[in-house]
């Protein structure tokens, strides 16, 4: 494994500790997850701050071990202010996309890093298109038929309402990583342009579905 960087360390750091004070602060919790009535209420901050919480130790340690499987990719390419630019603006993204799909739900809830890692991820695969992943840990598959593959898995989450999951958020941090690598690194437009085009797809699709009423 390669060496963890110290921007990883204190990514991950902040989000165990103000995730286990939620686990065992329910005021801190509620005050700090992402809810449509309050944050149109004008608690806006809990755009960023339920980025930090999650649901349980399982929920945090997923999002953190594939933050530290793909953070270096990242680091290594556009340095230590370009991977918190997509980091954070992931996240808001991905929060933002949840406020744009549930805006008349005022109940709807939401917790989690899921949308800024996933900008991570999706930011290395455009970076790094000839990584393999081990689709569940052991079946290696090329990381950007991974990443086409998750985003059209979102949309039918979104679409059928699949379990517990912020398929939104997931698709929106994508989105975030996708977007402003390339705004960071314009270059990838000439170096990877097959990837760029073939990563664009499921979020061409998501839009197509929505204008048409069909999600």
């Amino acid at each position: 494994m390669a060496n963890i960087e110290l921007v990883t360390i204190i990514i991950i750091a902040v989000n165990a500790l103000f995730s286990l004070k939620g686990f065992n602060d329910r005021l801190f919790f509620e005050k700090y997850k992402f809810n449509i009535a309050a944050i149109k209420g004008g608690q806006q901050i809990r755009m960023l701050s339920s980025g930090f919480l999650h649901v349980d130790i399982t929920h945090l340690f997923v999002n953190m071990l594939t933050l530290y499987f793909f953070a270096n990719v990242v680091l290594y390419n556009v340095g230590t202010l370009g991977f918190f630019v997509i980091y954070f603006g992931s996240l808001v993204l991905g929060n933002l996309f949840s406020f744009y799909f549930h805006k008349d739900e005022p109940h709807y809830t939401a917790v989690g890093a899921s949308g800024a890692v996933m900008g991570i991820l999706y930011s290395a695969i455009l970076l790094n298109p000839d990584m393999m992943l081990g689709l569940f840990f052991f079946i290696p598959i090329p990381a950007y038929l991974f990443g086409i593959g998750y985003l059209l898995y979102s949309i039918y989450g979104m679409k059928k309402r699949l379990g517990n999951i912020g398929h939104d958020a997931h698709f929106g941090g994508a989105m975030g990583g996708y977007f402003i690598t390339l705004i960071l690194n314009p270059s990838l437009f000439t170096e990877h342009l097959l990837m760029v085009v073939l990563l664009i797809i499921p979020i061409i699709l998501l839009f197509v579905l929505k204008k048409t009423g069909q999600i």
